[in-house]
């Protein structure tokens, strides 16, 4: 039997490497603590869960040059744009609620009119706000066929659980962390425990505020 052809040294790796571009990127985007903590960053009340009482904390640190829009902006305007929201049930429900009662900010029509995609295992469909997509099952399996078919990036805030489930699952390519001055000692963190990743820092940005806004993306990427 004649062998057919041998890809040349690196061959296949190369070749997942190009079928790995065609595809969007899952991109964290987060607030966090220098211990760990994404628990209820922007308003006071927002995430009590465990008795956490020092939610909006984020707020403390004030970025007069806006580099955290800024950054956040840049980075999903780059790579394709932004393909769309990846959102767990309890950060889709919260951040909409919250933003489309403030009509003069243009975060909210932001939202509404950008592509959501809701891990849940409570929701049903159809969803209150629009443009929103439901994701049921194996969320994993389906994150993982949205960034196969999209060029662009799906972009992810808050959302915990759902962070857990796909870094599990080996597919967050890169987090955008905005690292404030600031231990809080208790809260709930961004990465859950007993599971292992390893980054590399891509770039950073200090804001005038002592927030660090830095770039990891996964190592070998």
């Amino acid at each position: 039997m004649m062998a057919g052809p041998r890809d040349p040294p690196g061959g296949t790796h190369r070749r997942q490497q190009r079928k790995e571009a065609d595809m969007g990127r899952i991109v964290v985007m987060n607030h966090v603590t220098l211990d760990g903590v994404m628990q209820g960053p922007g308003r006071p009340g927002e995430d009590t869960r465990g008795g956490f009482t020092h939610s909006g904390w984020a707020s403390r640190s004030e970025t007069p040059d806006d580099a955290v829009g800024q950054a956040m902006g840049g980075r999903m305007a780059a790579g394709g744009g932004l393909a769309g929201w990846l959102f767990g049930r309890r950060t889709y429900e919260d951040l909409l609620g919250y933003w489309n009662q403030r009509p003069e900010s243009p975060f909210g029509p932001m939202l509404n009119n950008s592509p959501k995609y809701v891990a849940s295992g409570t929701l049903s469909e159809p969803l209150r706000w629009p443009n929103s997509t439901l994701l049921h099952g194996d969320i994993a399996a389906a994150a993982g066929a949205l960034k196969a078919q999209s060029d662009g990036v799906l972009a992810i805030m808050g959302s915990g659980e759902l962070i857990g489930s796909l870094l599990a699952a080996g597919l967050i390519d890169e987090y955008l962390l905005m690292i404030h001055p600031l231990v809080l000692g208790t809260g709930r963190r961004l990465f859950p425990a007993g599971v292992h990743a390893s980054l590399r820092l891509a770039g950073r940005v200090v804001a005038a505020d002592g927030v660090v806004i830095a770039t990891y993306e996964r190592a070998g990427d």
